[in-house]
């Protein structure tokens, strides 16, 4: 090749590079950053199952001692719930004016609980995957973390809703204890919050704006001392975005109610779900049932543990042998309704999270 055409080549490369903003290395960059994170949701996975690898000996074990018809109906239930919730992202984002496919929404479903599962937070920390495979669609953080936000509200406002219901049975019947008050009023107390930071998003951003200044001003302070400069005006721009998306759901309360009415029905379907679990061990106590499930499902939402592992397992046994239930039947109960709103979301969410626009780096075209 002559110097000539070697420099025309050279050309050829620079003009494709200009006309698409990446070097041929990019590409290669989001492949290997890919395997990066696969590889890392592997060994997530892995350390999971060795470490509490022996629950699965002994549900296996479990499982056959149960009513193979029931049992079947519990795992159908609780993927109603999650095909309910994969509707429920839909119409989140439709409260905040922009749109998401059903599949994306069922990815999320996944992801986020598997999000979660790692990263204990209240189940907050998946709210970090939602904003950013949104950004990949070009959702604003703004609205993506409304949607975000609301999809978690609704999820907790409709298990409120039942644990309240389940407390009024309890305090009529055996009594309330002291100690699932105080959780209930630390998932009431949640709720609470994130209707506060939504209401005065869309009603008070400056109050919340004042708030956020000073740790705007800490971050900017320590960005100088590093040499780094000052950083954007992110609380700003943040409250402002957050601000329109909230507005955007009062003004359309319909869209938004939707989504509390299938958050009630995805927790109708877990509650179903738990109840065919103890009916296939012999529990008929629809008393038993139902607040055997609020205090699992509030064990697991209080408690730092990975979706509240060893923690639910107990207290469910301590709300069964106050129904007179023996300890060997609540644990069978316990045992396989964990199996199946624990691990089986929890692989496929191992799965799913990978398919995700945030996980594969995929931008939405438009």
């Amino acid at each position: 090749m002559t110097e000539h055409e070697t420099e025309h080549a050279t050309d050829r490369a620079s003009d494709r590079i200009s006309e698409t903003g990446t070097s041929p290395a990019a590409p290669q960059k989001k492949s290997n950053l890919r395997k990066i994170l696969i590889g890392v949701v592997i060994v997530i996975v892995l350390a999971v199952i060795f470490m509490r690898g022996d629950q699965l000996k002994d549900l296996i074990k479990t499982v056959q001692e149960g009513v193979p018809f029931f049992l079947a109906l519990a795992v159908v239930l609780q993927f109603g719930k999650y095909l309910t919730q994969g509707e429920q992202f839909v119409w989140c984002f439709k409260s905040v004016q922009s749109t998401l496919k059903y599949t994306d929404g069922l990815k999320l479903v996944f992801g986020t609980f598997f999000v979660n599962t790692v990263a204990p937070s209240l189940n907050l920390a998946g709210t970090s995957l939602v904003v950013d495979d949104s950004a990949k669609r070009g959702v604003p953080a703004g609205k993506a973390t409304g949607a975000a936000l609301l999809m978690q509200l609704s999820i907790d406002t409709g298990f409120v809703i039942i644990m309240l219901v389940a407390f009024g049975i309890l305090t009529f019947t055996v009594g309330l204890q002291p100690g699932w008050l105080l959780l209930g009023l630390v998932a009431i107390a949640l709720v609470g919050g994130l209707v506060t930071v939504m209401t005065l998003g869309g009603t008070r951003p400056q109050l919340v704006l004042k708030v956020m200044r000073p740790i705007e001003k800490l971050v900017d302070k320590i960005a100088r001392k590093l040499k780094r400069g000052p950083v954007d005006p992110w609380a700003e721009r943040t409250v402002e975005s957050f601000s329109q998306a909230a507005g955007m759901m009062v003004e359309h309360p319909g869209v938004t109610a939707r989504t509390f009415l299938f958050a009630i029905l995805a927790s109708t379907c877990e509650l179903a779900c738990f109840s065919m679990v103890g009916v296939s061990f012999g529990v008929m106590d629809i008393q038993a049932l139902f607040c055997g499930y609020v205090v699992a499902t509030l064990f697991a939402m209080v408690s730092f543990t990975p979706q509240g592992v060893g923690v639910v397992e107990a207290a469910v046994l301590v709300a069964f042998t106050l129904f007179g239930i023996d300890q060997a039947t609540g644990m069978a109960v316990v045992m396989v309704y964990r199996g199946i709103v624990f691990w089986l979301p929890f692989l496929i969410g191992a799965i799913m999270i990978q398919r995700t626009r945030a996980f594969g780096g995929r931008k939405e075209k438009k």
